[in-house]
This record gives C-alpha cells, structure tokens and sequence, in this order.
C-alpha cells in the first residue's frame, strides 16, 4: 500500500485557514457583550488537529472577560468551521490572550527611559522628528 506524501506545509496553510475564517466568524457571529474588537494574532494546532488554541488581542474590552466570551462561543465556532472546512478533523478551539504585543511596547519604553536616564538619543527612526517634512 502506498501512502501520499503529505505536504510539509499543511499544519501552517489549515492553521492560517483556520485564523481567516475564525475572523470573519467572531466578527459576524459572536453577539457576546464581553467580546470587543478582537484580532486574532496566530493558530496553533497540535499534530492531530484536534485541539487549536487561537490567541487573540483585544480593544474595548478587558482581555479577561473576551476570553471567556470568546471560549463560551468556541463549541457554536467549531460547528461553523465544520461546515467551512474539508477536513477530516476540525479542532477543538481554545482561545488565549495574546500578551506579545503589550509586552513588546513595555520592552520599548524601558529602552526609551534606559536610553534617556543615560542621556543618549533615542535611535534613529524611534519617533517622528527623523521624518522629511512636506
């Protein structure tokens, strides 16, 4: 018996259908007031594909309470990317806060006063004064 190949790349192609779908689902099918403006920033899949936690960020709503919206709507998700997806195993959804972002700015101010406290410039680019004006 012969078995294909499968493609190397699969995991990364049904985790970004996944994160395209599951956006455009939140945003036309979740009516929870606890969900409020939600991007979603990645997929991960286990090999199997039977779990999937899809990590989000947040605006205009606290990333505590759109987690739990968010995670009571994930069963009525699955059964909406059932009917979207061709595949064999559609993966259970759990969704987590996405801190990446805020801690990105946190890194980039504690160098911003770093640099300051020593009494250097910002690097170049780090603010708009380096623009070319019109």
């Amino acid at each position: 018996m012969v078995r294909p190949i499968k493609s190397p790349n699969r995991a990364q192609r049904v985790s970004d259908q996944i994160q395209r779908d599951l956006a455009e689902l939140i945003a036309r099918e979740v009516r929870d007031p606890r969900v409020g403006m939600v991007t979603l920033s990645g997929v991960e899949l286990t090999p199997d594909y039977a779990h999937a936690k899809v990590y989000f960020t947040v605006i205009g709503s606290e990333p505590a309470a759109a987690t739990v919206g968010l995670n009571a709507a994930a069963g009525h998700l699955h059964n909406l990317l059932f009917k979207r997806l061709h595949i064999h195993t559609v993966p259970r959804l759990t969704f987590v806060h996405d801190v990446s972002l805020e801690r990105g700015f946190e890194i980039d101010d504690l160098i911003r006063q770093a640099l300051h406290d020593v009494g250097e410039d910002a690097p170049a680019g780090a603010d708009e004064s380096n623009l070319p004006r019109d």
